[in-house]
């Protein structure tokens, strides 16, 4: 299973086993996805709160989950 079509495929199975590693690997890689527009919009110059209306969560959320590895690239430090 690579692609998340496939996953997505397996995940609506009836074999407990591969639907559960299935919904483990979208969770996965939603999770990369997540990250990487995280990052883009803040090199972007979007705010948390931006961020987090865009993710339907609270601006303290979003930071929270993310703000551990975004790096400001004009200064290199963590914001």
């Amino acid at each position: 299973m690579n692609s998340a079509t496939e996953l997505a495929e397996a995940a609506g199975g009836h074999d407990p086993a591969t639907g559960l590693a299935a919904v483990a690997a979208l969770r996965r890689l939603l999770e990369e996805l997540e990250a990487s527009h995280v990052d883009d919009a803040r090199a972007q110059g979007w705010s948390w709160e931006a961020i987090a209306a865009a993710l339907g969560v609270k601006r303290q959320t979003a930071h929270r989950k993310h703000a551990h590895r975004v790096i400001d690239r004009t200064t290199g430090s963590r914001q």
